[in-house]
């Protein structure tokens, strides 16, 4: 598999550093109210990076944070309210309460679009220890400063600052304006904080060796990270949006206090536009999950849409593109259902070993979505590829997609008491990580002629052709 890593700006091939398995790390949610589909389109690159990964066989462990603490209102600064108290004070909810409400909220309708869950949600009120151990290294290695029980990263200690996003410091210092007020605390305007002093009437609070405080949003994301993925990774995702000042800042404390790169390929994904605006809760064009429901569509139509344009791009969303993905959708499956009761056949023909080369090529390039659609279109319309082989192609490229394109014939079949049965114990285990269980009644189910399928919804069986 090949990604644009926005580091390097070139095509580059993801290589498992410990030759085992491919460890991405995506930037998640900031828990504090519901998220909209401008975000999805972002959670959705980890996901389908990993999807891709496995449909070639390649094993892949996939980190998402969290973010129940520390993010502040202005992302550029640093500053002003953290997101977690101003919904506090908006709900009549306990931090903890609205954590929990909105990572609720956020699992079920990722769960919705088709996004696969993490190995791992880590939350950053659970790695304070983590993140204080990381500053106090920056402070012992001359990276960072205390004053008043802050802690700030001196930028002008990492040379290689704005190698990500190309905002360097002679570029932030020529671009900075005069207006903004800037902490008097900072040796320069460019350091920004890692551990914050907590204020009088402040709700979430640690003690740390510079007294009571809370972490900064970008030191959450090395802590985590690095604890559950090494300090060496493989991927990391997020939205264009990351860039600057979060990854960069990302980059510059992780790298300090470790010695060497960590990250080796980084991918961002461009925004979603409506009406030719960002989505965005300050521009109040913000669609959600829900909102799809209520107007009678397919939530999983949405990854359709945003296959059909290519993930580093910006992407123009419109109800009449939805509901057209939508038909598309029901037309797909239906014609799965139809094929699923055509007779098997014992090997594949020429022109279906072809188009399942090209859709590998397509996916492992960059995933690059419209040309394997423009492949599954042909599958689809070929005389040259029969029912059956169609049924088994576009069945195997689902792992990838993540359309259910099965729905309709799986309602065909209605699975007997021992097979549900088989099917529930399977999900526990899967659920345990207990892969060695599962793989046995995978095989027990192989044996009684049924086809073994792992979706987001969990386990799914149909008779094998």
């Amino acid at each position: 598999m090949r990604l644009y890593s926005s580091l390097s700006r070139q095509i580059e091939e993801v290589k498992p550093l410990d030759g085992q398995t491919v460890k991405i790390y995506s930037c998640g949610p900031t828990v504090y109210r519901y998220i909209h589909i401008g975000n999805f389109r972002s959670f959705m690159l980890g996901d389908l990076i990993r999807r891709i990964l496995r449909f070639e066989g390649q094993d892949s462990r996939l980190v998402m944070n969290i973010t129940d603490v520390g993010h502040m209102t202005d992302d550029l600064r640093d500053t002003g309210l953290d997101k977690m108290e101003l919904a506090q004070s908006d709900e009549g909810l306990s931090a903890m309460q609205i954590a929990e409400k909105y990572t609720e909220a956020f699992l079920k309708d990722g769960d919705a679009v088709g996004i696969g869950r993490a190995d791992l949600y880590p939350r950053a009120t659970e790695h304070i220890p983590e993140m204080i151990e990381i500053t106090k290294r920056l402070v012992e290695k001359g990276h960072a400063y205390v004053v008043d029980g802050t802690v700030y990263f001196e930028v002008r200690t990492f040379p290689d600052y704005g190698k990500l996003s190309g905002n360097t410091l002679e570029a932030l210092q020529a671009g900075h304006r005069q207006d903004v007020e800037v902490d008097p605390n900072k040796r320069s305007r460019e350091d920004f904080g890692l551990w914050k002093k907590a204020g009088a009437h402040r709700v979430l609070k640690w003690p740390s060796p510079w007294g009571d405080g809370f972490p900064g949003w970008h030191i959450e994301c090395s802590a985590m990270s690095m604890k559950h993925l090494g300090e060496r990774f493989d991927v990391h995702t997020g939205g264009n949006d990351n860039k600057f000042p979060h990854h960069e800042d990302e980059i510059a404390q992780s790298e300090a206090a470790v010695g060497h790169s960590v990250v080796s390929v980084w991918v961002h994904g461009g925004f979603l536009r409506l009406s030719g605006q960002k989505i965005a809760k300050s521009a109040k064009n913000v669609v959600l999950v829900p909102e799809i429901v209520e107007r009678g569509l397919d939530p999983l139509a949405f990854r359709l849409v945003c296959f059909g344009t290519r993930y580093r791009s910006e992407m123009d969303f419109s109800w009449e593109a939805f509901e057209a993905a939508n038909t598309r959708l029901t037309g797909l499956r239906q014609r799965m259902a139809d094929w699923s009761e055509s007779p098997a056949v014992a090997t594949r023909g020429e022109m279906a070993e072809d188009l399942d080369r090209r859709f590998r090529d397509a996916v492992a390039d960059d995933m690059d979505m419209p040309a394997a659609l423009v492949v599954l279109n042909e599958a689809v319309s070929s005389p040259a590829v029969g029912p059956a082989e169609k049924y088994r192609l576009l069945s195997s490229w689902d792992g990838v997609l993540g359309l259910d394109l099965e729905r309709l014939a799986r309602e065909r079949y209605e699975a007997p008491p021992e097979v549900l049965e088989l099917i529930r114990r399977r999900d526990e285990a899967r659920a345990a990580r207990d892969f060695g269980t599962a793989d046995r009644i995978r095989d027990q189910l192989g044996a009684m002629g049924l086809e073994v399928m792992d979706t987001p919804a969990g386990t799914r069986v149909r008779p094998r052709l």
